[in-house]
This record gives structure tokens, sequence and C-alpha cells, in this order.
């Protein structure tokens, strides 16, 4: 059998060759002081103990759960069937839960944006693993919707977003707390800014799994308008993904076209995980 050495591999080896050489030498300087012991069996036991250490380390830097994952086994993960179908559920989900916005508001989905990348495993780490030693491939999407919308109703968008997402199993995490009704007051013109006094106005809901970001219409401070999607560079599939729906849409059309734009940030991080002890873990 013949063996591959790679730089990741390498690394692992090197370090434990060090620190079984340093022991060794430790040891060796300490038997030195033990007379009672033949000098030629010290040898013999401390060149042992070398024969036997280093095809350890050899074995163990070229384990499948010690090396990286090699690009042709990352693009073979992301393709296979297991991670199609995962990925298909997932953009399926995540396209549903944009479109849902549309449904009990006056919000128009004019762009839809998907960045989908499948990321192979480190080798392993002796000392400060980030968790990335730990799996093969990871696999992770993240999905941006466009609206656009009338700037003279933002507080009847906002209310009705926030009607739907009290409705039983809706997909809209945003509810009428305190703060969402003082803002939705702010905007109907019927009550002060509620981050308070000279604050910025809010252009922003937010949620772990959801952010809804718009275009400011009291102040319109340049720095919260909602920015272009970055452009699809290196897309390799099904390694990396990068869809954009109308390929020639912008926010500025979308902005031209409505007066505004609500911007809606979806993730899914890990939604395909394949372990190096062979497990796998979907969303």
């Amino acid at each position: 059998m013949t063996v591959h050495w790679t730089t990741e591999a390498a690394v692992p080896a090197i370090l434990l060759l060090l620190i079984v050489a340093a022991a060794t030498a430790r040891a060796h300087m300490a038997s030195r002081r033990i007379h009672r012991r033949p000098r030629r069996l010290r040898d013999i036991k401390s060149q042992f103990g070398l024969l036997f250490f280093i095809p350890l380390l050899a074995v163990t830097a070229c384990s499948s759960q010690n090396r990286a994952t090699s690009p042709d086994e990352v693009r073979k993960l992301a393709g296979s069937s297991g991670a199609t179908q995962v990925r298909e559920q997932e953009e399926k989900r995540l396209r549903s839960l944009a479109q849902s916005y549309t449904e009990h508001t006056s919000l128009t989905l004019a762009m839809v944006t998907v960045s989908d990348r499948c990321q192979g495993g480190s080798a392993k780490q002796l000392f400060g693993s980030a968790g990335d030693d730990t799996y093969k491939i990871n696999c992770s999407m993240g999905i941006t919707a466009y609206y656009g919308a009338d700037p003279d109703h933002v507080g009847d968008v906002l209310d009705a977003i926030l009607t739907a997402g009290e409705r039983p199993g809706t997909l809209i995490p945003f509810r009428h707390d305190d703060y969402h009704t003082r803002m939705v007051a702010y905007y109907r013109g019927r009550g002060p800014n509620p981050i308070g006094p000279g604050g910025p106005e809010p252009t922003e809901l937010a949620d772990p799994a959801q952010t809804l970001t718009w275009d400011p219409v009291r102040d319109h401070h340049l720095r919260l308008m909602v920015e272009e999607p970055e452009p699809c560079l290196n897309a390799d599939p099904p390694v990396t993904r990068c869809v954009r729906e109308p390929a020639s849409g912008t926010v500025a059309d979308i902005r031209k076209r409505y007066g505004m734009v609500f911007k809606l940030s979806l993730g899914s991080a890990n939604y395909y995980t394949v372990f190096k002890n062979g497990q796998t873990h979907t969303t």
C-alpha cells in the first residue's frame, strides 16, 4: 500500500513525533541515574519504543478521521443523493417562508438570491480545535428576498406583518410587543420614535433565524438604505451555488419601480453535515 502524505496529515505526525522524541530523551536521561539496570537493556527498550511509536504516528496521520477532506471527496459528498435531497427541501422551505410575507401584506416579491456552500473538514487539530476537524463536509444555505413597497404605507405593512406573525402555524416570528406597536404608530404619524428622541429611524425587525430591514423613509440616511446583493462569483455547483432571480434584477430597479425596498435575510446553517465518524446530520 502506498501512503500519500499531505501537509495536513504531516503536521500532526511531526508534532507527535517531537513530543515522543522529547519524552524519550527525558526518559533516557533519567535512566542514566539508575545504575542497577544494564545499559544495553535500557538502549533496547528505548529503541523499541521509537520503533513502536513511529508506525503508530504514520497510521494515525493517515487515518480518514484525522486528515482533511480532499476537494474530490467534498465534490462527491456535495453531489450525493442525500445532500441533493436535503438541499432541495431546505431551499423549498426558505423560499416558502419568503413567499409568506407577500400573502398577508402589500409587499411584492421582486428578487431572490440564494447562496449555498459546502465546505470540507480540516485535518485533526491537536490543540485549539474549532470543530471543523470533526466533519468531512458541512453545507449551509442562505436566501435573501427583496420586496417592493409603497413608502407612504410602511406602518400598514409592518402592522400586517406583526398580525400575520400572531396567527397559529405562521412562519413569521414577529409580534405586536410594546416596541413594535410603538414602531407602527411612529410610521403612521401617531407617536414618537420608539428608539428615543434624536435616535435613528427604526428600520429592522430581527429574530435569530430572520432579519427584515427596509429603506428609511423619514431621515433618508444612506447607510440605512438596502444595498445591492453581492455578485455571484466563483460559483461551482454542487460545492458552491449562487443564484439571482431574475438574473438582471437590482435593488435600484425595485426602488425605482415601487418607491422603497424591504429585505428579508434567511439562513440555514449546517443543513447537511457528514461527520468523520460516519454520522450524518440534517435539518
